[in-house]
Protein backbone atom coordinates (compact mmCIF):
# COMPACT_ATOMS: atom_id res chain seq x y z
CA UNK A 1 0.00 0.00 0.00
CA UNK A 2 1.66 3.63 -1.09
CA UNK A 3 2.49 5.76 1.53
CA UNK A 4 2.30 9.60 0.46
CA UNK A 5 3.67 12.57 2.87
CA UNK A 6 2.57 15.64 1.89
CA UNK A 7 2.56 18.98 3.58
CA UNK A 8 -0.30 20.20 5.61
CA UNK A 9 -1.13 23.63 4.03
CA UNK A 10 -4.52 24.67 4.96
CA UNK A 11 -7.16 24.46 7.60
CA UNK A 12 -8.80 20.86 6.58
CA UNK A 13 -4.93 19.85 7.11
CA UNK A 14 -4.43 21.09 10.05
CA UNK A 15 -7.44 20.30 11.56
CA UNK A 16 -6.07 16.33 10.43
CA UNK A 17 -2.78 17.34 12.45
CA UNK A 18 -4.16 18.31 15.62
CA UNK A 19 -7.05 15.51 15.70
CA UNK A 20 -5.27 12.69 14.46
CA UNK A 21 -3.44 11.51 17.58
CA UNK A 22 -6.54 10.97 19.85
CA UNK A 23 -7.49 8.26 17.40
CA UNK A 24 -3.81 6.95 17.13
CA UNK A 25 -4.53 6.88 21.27
CA UNK A 26 -7.70 5.70 21.88
CA UNK A 27 -8.32 3.65 24.50
CA UNK A 28 -4.40 4.76 25.75
CA UNK A 29 -5.51 4.39 29.36
CA UNK A 30 -2.56 7.19 30.35
CA UNK A 31 -2.48 9.53 27.20
CA UNK A 32 -3.49 13.10 28.17
CA UNK A 33 -5.65 14.71 25.24
CA UNK A 34 -4.35 18.31 24.84
CA UNK A 35 -6.70 21.23 25.27
CA UNK A 36 -7.34 21.87 21.36
CA UNK A 37 -8.25 25.32 22.11
CA UNK A 38 -4.79 25.99 23.21
CA UNK A 39 -3.50 23.36 20.43
CA UNK A 40 -5.76 25.95 17.30
CA UNK A 41 -3.20 28.82 19.19
CA UNK A 42 -0.26 27.15 19.26
CA UNK A 43 0.29 26.02 15.44
CA UNK A 44 -1.72 29.72 14.19
CA UNK A 45 1.34 31.90 13.18
CA UNK A 46 -0.55 35.01 14.01
CA UNK A 47 -1.22 33.71 17.78
CA UNK A 48 2.02 31.99 18.51
CA UNK A 49 5.40 34.47 17.95
CA UNK A 50 7.74 31.53 17.50
CA UNK A 51 6.55 31.06 14.44
CA UNK A 52 7.88 34.48 13.38
CA UNK A 53 11.90 33.67 14.24
CA UNK A 54 11.30 30.06 13.63
CA UNK A 55 11.30 27.56 9.76
CA UNK A 56 8.75 25.09 10.56
CA UNK A 57 7.01 22.21 8.04
CA UNK A 58 3.83 20.20 8.96
CA UNK A 59 3.48 17.18 7.55
CA UNK A 60 1.18 13.93 7.44
CA UNK A 61 1.17 10.64 6.14
CA UNK A 62 -1.63 9.18 4.08
CA UNK A 63 -1.90 5.78 3.36
CA UNK A 64 -4.88 5.03 0.76
CA UNK A 65 -5.92 8.39 1.67
CA UNK A 66 -6.35 7.85 5.04
CA UNK A 67 -4.11 10.04 7.87
CA UNK A 68 -2.06 7.70 9.40
CA UNK A 69 1.14 9.69 10.76
CA UNK A 70 2.14 13.42 11.24
CA UNK A 71 5.66 15.17 12.19
CA UNK A 72 6.61 18.96 12.64
CA UNK A 73 9.78 19.97 11.53
CA UNK A 74 11.62 23.34 13.44
CA UNK A 75 14.40 25.37 12.92
CA UNK A 76 14.74 28.38 15.73
CA UNK A 77 17.06 30.64 14.16
CA UNK A 78 16.96 32.39 17.28
CA UNK A 79 18.61 29.29 19.77
CA UNK A 80 20.91 28.79 16.64
CA UNK A 81 22.06 32.25 16.49
CA UNK A 82 22.74 32.52 20.17
CA UNK A 83 24.37 29.05 20.70
CA UNK A 84 26.26 29.16 16.66
CA UNK A 85 24.60 26.00 15.67
CA UNK A 86 22.31 24.72 12.78
CA UNK A 87 20.36 22.46 14.78
CA UNK A 88 16.61 21.30 13.55
CA UNK A 89 14.19 19.85 15.70
CA UNK A 90 11.52 17.37 14.84
CA UNK A 91 8.04 17.44 17.35
CA UNK A 92 4.53 15.82 17.24
CA UNK A 93 5.38 12.74 15.49
CA UNK A 94 2.75 10.48 15.96
CA UNK A 95 1.88 7.40 14.05
CA UNK A 96 0.03 3.94 14.87
CA UNK A 97 3.26 1.19 14.81
CA UNK A 98 4.47 1.37 11.68
CA UNK A 99 7.92 1.85 11.18
CA UNK A 100 7.58 2.60 7.05
CA UNK A 101 5.41 6.08 8.33
CA UNK A 102 8.00 6.78 11.31
CA UNK A 103 10.85 6.72 8.45
CA UNK A 104 9.12 8.39 5.78
CA UNK A 105 8.11 11.56 7.92
CA UNK A 106 11.64 11.35 9.90
CA UNK A 107 13.24 10.88 6.54
CA UNK A 108 11.42 14.09 4.91
CA UNK A 109 11.93 15.66 8.01
CA UNK A 110 15.61 15.56 7.94
CA UNK A 111 15.95 16.35 4.32
CA UNK A 112 14.11 19.82 4.84
CA UNK A 113 16.20 20.45 7.49
CA UNK A 114 19.60 19.57 5.46
CA UNK A 115 17.94 21.93 2.46
CA UNK A 116 17.68 24.65 5.16
CA UNK A 117 21.69 24.13 6.07
CA UNK A 118 21.13 22.33 9.26
CA UNK A 119 23.62 20.14 10.05
CA UNK A 120 21.81 18.00 13.52
CA UNK A 121 18.78 17.03 14.25
CA UNK A 122 16.81 16.60 17.83
CA UNK A 123 13.86 15.84 19.19
CA UNK A 124 10.72 15.07 19.87
CA UNK A 125 11.43 19.07 20.95
CA UNK A 126 9.26 22.05 20.20
CA UNK A 127 9.83 25.60 19.77
CA UNK A 128 11.34 25.93 23.48
CA UNK A 129 11.64 23.78 26.91
CA UNK A 130 8.01 25.17 27.80
CA UNK A 131 6.58 23.28 25.18
CA UNK A 132 6.59 18.93 25.98
CA UNK A 133 9.91 17.70 25.09
CA UNK A 134 11.81 13.87 24.84
CA UNK A 135 9.96 10.94 24.59
CA UNK A 136 8.82 8.53 27.32
CA UNK A 137 11.27 5.93 28.10
CA UNK A 138 10.13 5.20 31.80
CA UNK A 139 7.28 5.30 33.79
CA UNK A 140 4.64 4.06 31.29
CA UNK A 141 2.11 3.44 33.86
CA UNK A 142 1.70 6.30 35.11
CA UNK A 143 -0.72 9.22 33.42
CA UNK A 144 1.28 11.81 31.66
CA UNK A 145 0.90 15.71 33.05
CA UNK A 146 -0.36 18.43 30.72
CA UNK A 147 3.04 19.62 30.09
CA UNK A 148 4.90 16.53 28.93
CA UNK A 149 4.74 13.99 25.95
CA UNK A 150 3.36 10.55 26.32
CA UNK A 151 4.42 7.54 23.29
CA UNK A 152 4.21 4.43 23.29
CA UNK A 153 6.66 2.19 24.83
CA UNK A 154 7.64 0.99 20.83
CA UNK A 155 8.45 4.62 19.83
CA UNK A 156 11.33 5.12 20.70
CA UNK A 157 12.99 1.71 19.44
CA UNK A 158 11.74 2.74 16.15
CA UNK A 159 13.66 5.97 16.09
CA UNK A 160 16.52 4.66 17.39
CA UNK A 161 16.35 2.25 14.22
CA UNK A 162 16.27 5.83 11.90
CA UNK A 163 19.47 6.25 13.77
CA UNK A 164 19.28 8.71 16.66
CA UNK A 165 20.80 8.36 19.75
CA UNK A 166 20.64 9.83 23.15
CA UNK A 167 21.10 12.99 23.41
CA UNK A 168 20.04 14.37 26.70
CA UNK A 169 17.70 12.46 29.22
CA UNK A 170 14.95 13.83 31.98
CA UNK A 171 14.53 12.89 35.14
CA UNK A 172 11.02 13.08 36.91
CA UNK A 173 10.50 12.07 40.85
CA UNK A 174 7.44 11.53 42.59
CA UNK A 175 7.38 13.33 46.29
CA UNK A 176 4.90 12.62 49.25
CA UNK A 177 4.20 15.44 50.76
CA UNK A 178 5.14 14.93 54.67
CA UNK A 179 2.45 16.00 57.09
CA UNK A 180 5.22 17.84 59.18
CA UNK A 181 7.98 19.58 57.28
CA UNK A 182 11.48 17.98 57.38
CA UNK A 183 13.76 18.97 60.73
CA UNK A 184 16.50 19.74 58.53
CA UNK A 185 14.19 21.75 56.22
CA UNK A 186 12.85 23.98 59.47
CA UNK A 187 16.50 24.75 60.56
CA UNK A 188 17.27 26.46 57.08
CA UNK A 189 14.29 27.62 56.85
CA UNK A 190 13.97 29.04 60.07
CA UNK A 191 17.35 30.31 59.86
CA UNK A 192 16.96 32.28 56.14
CA UNK A 193 13.69 33.93 57.90
CA UNK A 194 15.92 35.17 60.66
CA UNK A 195 18.49 36.78 58.43
CA UNK A 196 15.44 38.85 56.94
CA UNK A 197 17.57 39.24 53.93
CA UNK A 198 13.94 37.62 52.02
CA UNK A 199 10.33 38.02 51.17
CA UNK A 200 8.42 35.19 50.51
CA UNK A 201 5.43 36.09 48.66
CA UNK A 202 2.31 33.66 48.68
CA UNK A 203 -0.62 35.04 46.48
CA UNK A 204 -4.74 34.34 47.19
CA UNK A 205 -6.43 35.06 44.03
CA UNK A 206 -5.22 35.13 39.95
CA UNK A 207 -5.75 39.04 39.86
CA UNK A 208 -3.24 39.42 42.60
CA UNK A 209 -0.74 37.31 40.39
CA UNK A 210 -0.64 39.71 37.64
CA UNK A 211 1.70 42.56 38.28
CA UNK A 212 4.23 39.27 39.12
CA UNK A 213 3.97 38.04 35.64
CA UNK A 214 6.54 39.91 33.72
CA UNK A 215 9.03 40.03 36.41
CA UNK A 216 8.70 36.14 36.88
CA UNK A 217 9.16 35.53 33.24
CA UNK A 218 11.91 37.81 33.12
CA UNK A 219 13.87 36.03 35.45
CA UNK A 220 12.87 32.74 34.00
CA UNK A 221 14.63 34.39 31.04
CA UNK A 222 17.42 35.69 32.56
CA UNK A 223 18.44 32.22 34.77
CA UNK A 224 17.13 29.67 31.95
CA UNK A 225 19.50 31.44 29.62
CA UNK A 226 22.34 32.04 32.04
CA UNK A 227 22.47 28.28 32.74
CA UNK A 228 22.51 27.21 29.39
CA UNK A 229 19.63 25.55 29.68
CA UNK A 230 18.84 22.49 26.97
CA UNK A 231 16.58 24.23 23.89
CA UNK A 232 15.54 26.96 25.61
CA UNK A 233 15.79 30.13 23.65
CA UNK A 234 14.16 33.23 25.43
CA UNK A 235 11.21 34.75 25.15
CA UNK A 236 10.14 38.47 24.30
CA UNK A 237 7.34 40.21 26.53
CA UNK A 238 4.61 39.49 23.97
CA UNK A 239 5.77 35.72 24.26
CA UNK A 240 5.67 36.06 27.83
CA UNK A 241 2.20 37.29 28.07
CA UNK A 242 1.01 34.84 25.77
CA UNK A 243 2.63 31.78 28.30
CA UNK A 244 0.53 33.72 30.88
CA UNK A 245 -2.25 33.79 29.15
CA UNK A 246 -1.90 29.92 28.62
CA UNK A 247 -1.59 29.23 31.90
CA UNK A 248 -3.50 31.51 33.84
CA UNK A 249 -7.00 29.77 33.55
CA UNK A 250 -5.43 26.76 35.09
CA UNK A 251 -3.12 28.42 37.62
CA UNK A 252 -3.72 27.88 41.49
CA UNK A 253 -2.72 30.79 43.29
CA UNK A 254 -1.92 28.88 46.25
CA UNK A 255 0.44 27.10 44.49
CA UNK A 256 2.46 30.30 42.84
CA UNK A 257 5.42 31.09 45.05
CA UNK A 258 8.09 33.87 44.64
CA UNK A 259 10.94 35.41 46.87
CA UNK A 260 11.85 38.70 46.77
CA UNK A 261 14.84 40.69 48.08
CA UNK A 262 14.78 44.72 48.42
CA UNK A 263 11.78 44.43 45.94
CA UNK A 264 13.71 42.02 43.35
CA UNK A 265 12.15 38.66 42.52
CA UNK A 266 15.42 36.52 42.96
CA UNK A 267 13.32 33.21 42.87
CA UNK A 268 10.15 31.08 41.98
CA UNK A 269 8.24 28.54 41.70
CA UNK A 270 4.67 27.68 39.59
CA UNK A 271 2.81 24.56 40.61
CA UNK A 272 -0.98 23.51 39.76
CA UNK A 273 -2.80 21.14 40.71
CA UNK A 274 -3.20 17.50 38.25
CA UNK A 275 -6.13 18.07 36.08
CA UNK A 276 -5.42 15.19 33.87
CA UNK A 277 -8.17 12.98 34.48
CA UNK A 278 -10.73 15.63 34.17
CA UNK A 279 -8.96 16.72 30.77
CA UNK A 280 -9.67 13.19 29.57
CA UNK A 281 -13.00 13.07 30.49
CA UNK A 282 -13.47 16.41 28.88
CA UNK A 283 -11.54 14.97 25.23
CA UNK A 284 -9.62 18.16 25.62
CA UNK A 285 -12.65 19.92 25.12
CA UNK A 286 -13.60 23.26 26.89
CA UNK A 287 -16.98 23.48 25.75
CA UNK A 288 -20.31 23.50 26.66
CA UNK A 289 -19.29 21.96 29.69
CA UNK A 290 -15.40 20.47 29.53
CA UNK A 291 -14.07 23.13 31.91
CA UNK A 292 -16.22 21.89 34.47
CA UNK A 293 -14.92 18.37 34.51
CA UNK A 294 -11.49 19.85 34.32
CA UNK A 295 -12.37 21.58 37.60
CA UNK A 296 -13.67 19.09 39.11
CA UNK A 297 -10.89 16.86 38.70
CA UNK A 298 -8.46 19.87 39.96
CA UNK A 299 -10.49 20.40 43.23
CA UNK A 300 -9.87 16.39 43.68
CA UNK A 301 -6.75 15.48 43.26
CA UNK A 302 -3.98 14.37 44.92
CA UNK A 303 -1.39 15.40 43.00
CA UNK A 304 0.42 18.68 42.37
CA UNK A 305 2.32 19.10 39.16
CA UNK A 306 5.30 21.62 39.37
CA UNK A 307 5.40 23.24 36.19
CA UNK A 308 8.42 26.17 36.43
CA UNK A 309 10.76 27.24 38.98
CA UNK A 310 14.11 29.73 39.08
CA UNK A 311 16.45 31.46 41.27
CA UNK A 312 18.71 34.07 40.51
CA UNK A 313 22.01 32.92 40.05
CA UNK A 314 23.99 35.03 42.53
CA UNK A 315 20.99 34.27 45.25
CA UNK A 316 21.66 30.19 44.57
CA UNK A 317 22.64 28.29 47.72
CA UNK A 318 21.71 31.54 50.38
CA UNK A 319 17.91 29.42 50.90
CA UNK A 320 15.76 30.42 48.52
CA UNK A 321 14.89 27.24 47.61
CA UNK A 322 13.96 26.15 51.30
CA UNK A 323 12.03 29.24 51.26
CA UNK A 324 10.09 28.11 48.33
CA UNK A 325 9.70 24.42 49.18
CA UNK A 326 8.74 24.32 52.87
CA UNK A 327 5.44 27.11 51.92
CA UNK A 328 4.73 24.93 48.97
CA UNK A 329 4.49 22.08 50.98
CA UNK A 330 2.48 23.54 53.53
CA UNK A 331 0.14 24.62 50.52
CA UNK A 332 -0.05 21.10 49.30
CA UNK A 333 -0.81 19.95 53.30
CA UNK A 334 -3.42 22.47 53.64
CA UNK A 335 -5.22 20.90 50.14
CA UNK A 336 -4.96 17.53 51.12
CA UNK A 337 -2.53 16.60 48.57
CA UNK A 338 -0.58 13.80 48.99
CA UNK A 339 2.31 13.35 46.34
CA UNK A 340 4.31 15.95 44.28
CA UNK A 341 5.79 15.42 40.15
CA UNK A 342 8.57 17.57 40.18
CA UNK A 343 8.15 17.64 36.33
CA UNK A 344 11.28 17.76 34.16
CA UNK A 345 15.12 17.50 35.40
CA UNK A 346 18.16 17.14 33.12
CA UNK A 347 20.35 14.15 34.11
CA UNK A 348 22.90 17.01 34.35
CA UNK A 349 21.15 18.80 36.88
CA UNK A 350 22.84 16.88 39.87
CA UNK A 351 22.02 19.52 42.76
CA UNK A 352 18.46 19.83 41.54
CA UNK A 353 18.42 15.92 41.74
CA UNK A 354 20.32 15.26 44.83
CA UNK A 355 17.77 17.53 46.89
CA UNK A 356 14.65 15.67 45.35
CA UNK A 357 16.12 12.78 46.61
CA UNK A 358 17.33 14.20 49.81
CA UNK A 359 13.22 14.87 50.28
CA UNK A 360 12.69 11.09 49.47
CA UNK A 361 11.85 11.90 46.13
CA UNK A 362 11.43 8.41 43.96
CA UNK A 363 12.41 8.65 40.54
CA UNK A 364 9.23 7.11 38.68
CA UNK A 365 9.48 8.71 35.31
CA UNK A 366 12.05 9.47 32.29
CA UNK A 367 12.51 11.58 29.16
CA UNK A 368 14.69 11.06 26.13
CA UNK A 369 15.30 13.79 23.33
CA UNK A 370 17.39 11.83 20.14
CA UNK A 371 20.00 13.60 18.24
CA UNK A 372 21.48 12.63 14.75
CA UNK A 373 23.80 14.38 12.72
CA UNK A 374 22.71 15.28 9.13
Amino acid sequence: MALEIREAKDRKDLRTFIYLPEKIHANHENWVHPIYMDEWSYFNPQKNKAFAYCDTILLLAFREGKPVGRIMGIINSRYNEQRKEKTARFACLETWEDKDVVHALLSQVEEWARQKGMTRIIGPYGFSDQDPEGFIIEGFENRATIATYYNFEWMPSLVEEEGYTKDVDYFVYKLEVPKEIPEFYKKIYERIKRRGKFEIVEFRKRKELKPWIIPVLTLMNECYTGSNIYGYAPLDEKEMSDLAKKYMPVLDPRFVKAVASEKEVVGFIVGIPDMTEGIQKARGRLLPFGFLKILRASKKTKQLDLLLGAIKEKYRGMGVDVLMGVKTILSAHEAGLEVIDTHHELESNVKVRAEMERMGGKLYKRFRVYQKKL
